[in-house]
């Protein structure tokens, strides 16, 4: 029973997903970032609700969501071609009749993965600079700053803070404006840095999620004709989600540690993946690579729960059918 209008109640599904679970979850996913940065002997935050205790005490409640728009404008055209590639990689790997195995069905995610890096990787970049000024401002040290790096923001930051008005929060730079200096100083590869990091955790990430979600959600079918309870989706899409978080997160630090421009006084800087890897191992240990493992799990879970329950309850399909003109006349 695939309706006409199959894909687009999907992508609007994903999207109001998306979005619900941008704005629950994005406080986590903000102290994900900053204590992933943190290197020995600067940790300014001792655990995820440290951080966001100390966030609400210098930069106010919305600064928990700084970057949040940046999230909400791509997250919608993410999780659409993600699950948009997902679906369509499944339909044409079922073809020959034999229905998927789960090596086809951790190729379609494979493919999931490397499409919606396309989308993910400069909306990544611009969120991990607005959500580490903070972290930086803390440092108070003089900060070292090359002159690609983006200049403006470090002296805005550290005037305020030096200025001794601590209680209104400096205004971050706006992501347009870190995208034209990027774009002004390094063209678009300046966007797609850490690309190969972003790489490397969305694809292992949906090559886990997709089949894991599938088979789990498969045990809560009554019958094979029957859809798993409401309840059951949520939760697989919450297990499927937090395993695979974790599974990829040593990837995540790495891509955080990339894509992070604005560096603290003693912080050295990374050329490349595997140059990241050997230094934080070197500097830190193994279980660096767990760094905000614990967040991620927290800010997946209910995104892929909230989205499962969306596409469980049909909100695409009931707009689609409630306003259909609107939507053809576009």
């Amino acid at each position: 029973s695939v309706n006409s209008h199959y894909l687009p109640a999907k992508l609007i599904n994903g999207g109001i997903a998306g979005i619900v679970g941008v704005t629950c979850v994005f406080p986590i996913d903000l102290a994900k970032t900053r204590l992933q940065n943190q290197r020995i002997g600067q940790q300014a935050y001792k655990s995820m609700m440290d951080c966001l205790v100390k966030t609400v005490r210098s930069e106010g409640y919305f600064g928990m969501y700084r970057g949040a728009a940046v999230n909400l404008t791509l997250v919608t055209p993410e999780k659409a071609i993600k699950l948009a590639a997902n679906d369509l990689f499944r339909h044409h790997l079922a073809k020959d009749g034999k229905g998927l195995t789960v090596f086809k069905e951790m190729l379609a995610g494979c493919g999931a993965g490397m499409c919606q890096v396309i989308v993910t990787t400069p909306m990544e970049m611009l969120k991990i600079q607005l959500q580490d000024a903070g972290r930086l401002a803390q440092q108070q040290k003089p900060v070292m700053v090359s002159p690609t790096k983006l200049a403006a923001t470090n002296t805005v930051l550290s005037r305020s803070y030096n200025s001794g008005t601590a209680v209104s929060a400096p205004r971050a730079v706006s992501a347009t404006r870190i995208a034209t200096d990027l774009l002004r100083t390094q063209g678009i590869q300046g966007l797609y840095k850490g690309l190969g990091a972003t790489l490397m955790r969305d694809v292992p990430f949906s090559v886990v999620y997709f089949p894991l979600f599938a088979n789990l959600n498969r045990l809560g079918k009554p019958s094979p004709d029957e859809s798993s309870p409401f309840y059951w989706a949520f939760l697989s899409g919450c297990v499927a989600g937090s395993t695979a978080a974790v599974a990829v997160n040593p990837c995540d630090v790495v891509k955080t540690r990339l894509q992070s421009l604005n560096k603290g006084a003693s912080e050295e800087s990374y050329n490349g993946v595997m140059d990241c890897v050997n230094k934080i191992l070197r500097k830190e240990g193994p279980s660096a690579f767990l760094k905000g493992a614990g967040c991620r799990a927290l800010v997946i879970a209910p995104l892929f729960g909230i989205a499962q329950v969306m596409y469980f309850v049909g909100v695409g399909e009931y707009i689609l059918d409630n306003f259909p003109s609107s939507f053809m006349s576009v």
